[in-house]
């Protein structure tokens, strides 16, 4: 597609190019049509986003939109669109911009104008009637923008500052085809769907209180499925030798202080005072670590010294950011810290990338791995980080992973490995992570002697794989669309009785699962069957229901249901011999 610049040329642009130009020139669509059907409002930023674009603009006294209004305001975008206008540029020295923006009533823009030198270039873009002052490109045609949907109505201060007006902003989409946008639209069903939200109430999993803004409470169901991912993190920390701990919640500030949180992070810290000293509440597990690590004498023979801690955690996330499990303020963060010699850097980072690996093996998480490398403000020698990219890199190639670079976007403190999975929505999520710190240990004054009786000071590695329980629950909850598999399952198996002649029956398969460890429920209310099969499968997304008739009590087998809706018969036995090899392989067949 050719696209026109702002210095009046026109030319064939790159895919990436093309979308960002699409959206950008969304925007100047949206402006348009909603000064056609608003002609008094005034025009703030419009830029293109990651999926589309947005317009920021003051309505004017007494005029009020909603959502309600978004769809005449889209059609009235398409009506430009087949008008087929052609898109001019121009360029106008700066007092006579200010000028023309002023004749038209563009008090924002021209207050922009004052933020830029007076050497930038003033330019502008033209369709029909409407005009802009903009750095483009755009299309040449308002007809080329055939893929758009307006998405929503919020606030905006003008220039992100709270103390300016609050103005309204539209938001919408844009796709370079229909096509596209068709997948976007089916996408976004798709997670209003499997939305963790909305699963988490109906299955009772977790609920958020405002007594607690930020601070999930877990449910009964939601516990079980905490327990037992619990669980399987603990198995994987024995079977890769690591030694678990627990550290105090509150630390005093000169811990804090010694860390480097207390001047760079302590706004995002809980603080309180304890005997007239000042504490704070962890948001991370780190010091705590090198405390332990401080807590003797270490020999290089100790090394490596590998501590897991499922560490309860605290940040002050701004109210506005709070999103279900996904953004809070208490989480607990599945972590880990390595104190390694540095001859030990691959063959430690090749073992914890098979640990990360394994966990998303496990729950079907397809993954890319990005190698971060020294930026600008780094801390340390250029031998220390020759060391560890190299030791990083080797560990890489060593296993086969494709990786990428994402040169100078390593920590200040050392490079690092990050784990970006991608859901069953596309959506992408930084959860691992492998970061090699020489800080720290400089801070703490960390040391183990040598082999040549020296004191040196060890390397620490700073280990996550699934990121923190909670958002990684939520996202297991959207994966699996609250159907888990039937390990992770609060409720494995409902027993329902088809009538009351049955009941007896059915209580007794159900103490025989619960003494089996099963975790079951029996559904003996006097409702009808296919109203008990419905809620079981639909809300409790139980794996298995064992419907039990009388054909089913005389015989003394079961006929159970799966969530195919696929009915079997079954010996007893034969069930749970099905149900305990499942539940052991953490794999359903």
């Amino acid at each position: 597609m050719k696209i026109l610049y702002n210095d009046g040329h026109v030319a064939e642009c790159s895919q990436e190019e093309q979308t960002h130009t699409i959206r950008h020139s969304c925007a100047h669509l949206l402006a348009q049509a909603v000064k056609r059907l608003y002609p008094n409002t005034h025009f703030a930023y419009g830029p293109a986003t990651e999926n589309g674009f947005y317009y920021d603009m003051s309505f004017g006294e007494g005029v009020k939109i909603s959502e309600d209004d978004l769809p005449a305001i889209e059609a009235e975008m398409k009506k430009i669109a087949k008008e087929n206008l052609k898109v001019e540029t121009f360029e106008l020295p700066r007092a006579e911009a200010i000028a023309f923006l002023n004749e038209r009533g563009e008090r924002f823009k021209v207050e922009h104008i004052a933020d830029f030198p007076e050497s930038t270039r003033l330019t502008f873009y033209k369709q029909g009637e409407y005009v802009d002052m903009c750095t483009g490109p755009h299309v040449c045609y308002t007809s080329k923008l055939r893929a758009f949907k307006l998405t929503g109505i919020s606030g905006a201060y003008w220039k992100a500052n709270s103390d300016n007006e609050m103005l309204t902003r539209i938001s919408g989409v844009a796709f370079d085809t229909k096509e596209e946008l068709a997948e976007y639209e089916r996408l976004i069903a798709e997670a209003e769907k499997r939305d963790h939200r909305k699963i988490g109430k109906e299955m009772d999993l977790f609920m958020l209180n405002e007594a607690g803004p930020g601070f999930p409470f877990w449910l009964p169901n939601g516990m079980r499925i905490r327990n037992e991912l619990m669980k399987y993190w603990q198995e994987m920390q024995d079977q890769y030798g690591y030694e678990q701990i627990q550290t105090p919640i509150i630390l005093s500030r000169k811990l804090w202080e010694t860390s480097g949180h207390w001047d760079h992070y302590k706004e995002n810290m809980y603080t309180t005072v304890i005997d007239d000293e000042d504490f704070a509440i962890k948001p991370m597990n780190c010091p705590g670590a090198c405390l332990v690590y401080m807590s003797k004498p270490r020999s290089y023979r100790d090394l490596p010294l590998k501590l897991a801690e499922a560490g309860l955690d605290h940040r002050h996330e701004l109210k506005g950011t709070l999103h279900g499990l996904f953004r809070v303020r208490e989480f607990t963060q599945d972590d880990a810290h390595l104190f390694i010699r540095p001859d030990q850097i691959c063959d430690e980072v090749r073992e914890v990338t098979e640990l990360i690996s394994a966990y998303y093996k496990q729950f079907g998480f397809p993954y890319k791995v990005e190698l971060s490398t020294r930026p600008e403000n780094s801390m340390g020698s250029d031998e220390d980080w020759a060391t560890a990219e190299a030791g990083l890199r080797d560990a890489l190639e060593t296993m086969g992973l494709d990786y990428t670079i994402n040169e100078g976007d390593g920590a200040f403190y050392g490079p690092k490995i990050d784990f970006h999975l991608k859901d069953c929505l596309g959506r992408t999520w930084q959860c691992g992570t492998i970061q090699l710190d020489f800080q720290f240990p400089h801070n703490f004054n960390l040391e183990y002697v040598d082999s040549d009786g020296q004191k040196k000071r060890p390397i620490m590695i700073h280990r996550a794989g699934f990121g923190s329980f909670e958002r990684f629950i939520g996202m297991l909850i959207e994966q699996y669309e609250g159907k888990f598999p039937v390990w992770l399952a609060p409720l494995q198996v409902k027993v329902l009785p088809v009538s009351e002649k049955t009941r007896d029956y059915a209580r007794e398969l159900t103490q025989k699962l619960l003494k089996l460890k099963i975790r079951v429920k029996l559904d003996d209310r006097d409702e009808k069957i296919g109203y008990k099969i419905r809620e079981a499968r639909s809300i409790d997304r139980v794996p298995y229901m064992l419907i039990v008739g009388e054909q089913e009590a005389q015989a003394g087998n079961i006929s159970v249901r799966d969530r195919s809706n696929t009915t079997t018969q079954y010996a007893f036995d034969d069930f749970v011999a099905l149900l305990q090899r499942q539940i052991a392989a953490r794999k359903d067949d």
